[in-house]
């Protein structure tokens, strides 16, 4: 398989790894096993959803993404904030006072993502309005719904909006931007991602709708919290910058489960987060329950982007101060809607090339042997106990029997078997 569809920015530190299983059973694809009390990662089952990350207790599962040091080679650094880091330095906090903040921890520019989130609310009721079915139409943000569709549910692939996240637009208007304003070839401009999962980085360095990203990197919310908190506790607050009319109420709420769907005039819409659930409503789809909904809004982590797995408040503090600056900021449109949809008319926002799918590759790539493996399986299914206890180092009974005709694991390692 090509490199590009197997790379991943989650990896396992196999000094620190005890073999707990904790990481095996929390994977929605059941992508990990553990051997030789190892745990070790699928590459074409991985979906870079982070839960294995979330329940390890040890620290043995890395986030890859981008160094400080690898900053060094761009000539003009621009940092792009997701929402989400509005959300983490508390209630008195303002979002202008972080932006601010990062320019002097070493970046020369720096731009606010919530209002690109405004103008994609706005591309998207273009894209609604304009294309009648499928329905419902499922959000392209989440870099994990879009690899799990892949995976897990190929026929909804058509159903992926074709728009790219705000992330992606946002970096697509700066290059050019502050080329032509800076007088800076578009080479040495690198825009990086303050981001709250490693994902993003999948989505950067191996992207699935365009041939190359428009972002250079992506560094992770906890990576710069503590330089970002130091010089706000430093700071005289009575003289920094308080204005509003650049920060979007609707765009900040793109930082949670609902944000993106309340910027939109349609009202049947439905959002959920926390991957189990995404994949309980993606069945819906797949089954034509929900064929009445105009738009589907889904993001695998708890309570949306500010669950994010490297974010560093909590996220029902984070939620709430949210919520209070959405209040402050209003959740009125400050974007020129007739600006945003002339852009969507020359296809600004629009993906390069289609979503494709890729499932899971079959029991075998003859049908007739596929189908003897299936047979096979079933029947070592019937031998197991059924415990799913993961003591054979695959999540459930059934995997261990997958596993088994697969020629990956032997029967010997079910310890009820052998007993």
């Amino acid at each position: 398989m090509a490199e590009r569809e197997l790379y991943h920015a989650l990896q396992i530190i196999k000094e620190k790894c005890i073999g707990c299983v904790s990481c095996m059973k929390a994977c929605p694809t059941k992508a990990i096993r553990v051997r030789d009390r190892k745990a070790i990662i699928d590459a074409q089952r991985c979906i870079d959803c982070g839960e294995c990350s979330r329940v390890c207790q040890y620290g043995a599962i890395e986030s890859l993404t981008t160094l400080a040091s690898d900053l060094n080679r761009f000539k003009y650094k621009i940092a792009l904030p997701s929402p989400v880091l509005y959300s983490q330095f508390g209630h008195h906090i303002m979002p202008n006072e972080i932006l601010q903040t990062l320019k002097e921890i070493g970046f020369d520019s720096v731009y606010d993502e919530a209002v690109i989130c405004e103008m994609s609310s706005v591309a998207i009721e273009e894209y609604l309005d304009q294309n009648r079915s499928p329905r419902p139409i499922i959000s392209s943000t989440c870099p994990v719904v879009v690899r799990l569709i892949q995976r897990l549910f190929p026929s909804l692939c058509k159903n992926i909006i074709r728009i790219e996240p705000p992330r992606e637009i946002a970096a697509k208007n700066l290059r050019e931007e502050i080329s032509k304003t800076q007088n800076i070839h578009k080479e040495e401009i690198g825009i990086i991602h303050i981001t709250p999962c490693a994902a993003k980085m999948v989505s950067i360095n191996h992207p699935e709708t365009m041939k190359k990203s428009f972002l250079d990197g992506a560094i992770p919310i906890r990576e710069i919290y503590n330089a970002v908190m130091m010089k706000l506790e430093r700071k005289d607050r009575s003289i920094m910058m308080h204005t509003t009319n650049s920060i979007s109420g609707i765009g900040v709420g793109w930082a949670m489960v609902g944000g993106e769907i309340r910027g939109l005039k349609y009202t049947n819409t439905v959002s959920v987060s926390g991957v189990y659930d995404t994949i309980t409503i993606l069945e819906d789809v797949e089954s034509g329950r929900l064929r009445d909904i105009e738009y589907l809004e889904c993001l695998t982590c708890p309570d949306g982007c500010i669950g994010g797995p490297l974010t560093v408040e909590n996220r029902f503090i984070a939620k709430s101060n949210i919520l209070r600056l959405m209040r402050n900021f209003g959740e009125k449109r400050i974007v020129d809607t007739n600006f945003v949809r002339n852009l969507y008319k020359d296809k600004f926002f629009s993906f390069e090339r289609e979503v494709k799918s890729k499932p899971f590759a079959p029991l075998d790539e003859n049908r007739d042997r596929a189908i003897k493996k299936l047979k096979m399986k079933e029947k070592t299914i019937k031998k197991l106990p059924g415990t799913d206890c993961g003591v054979c180092g695959a999540p459930d009974c059934t995997t261990l029997a997958e596993d088994f005709v697969r020629g990956k694991a032997g029967l010997k390692d079910c310890p009820f078997l052998i007993k």
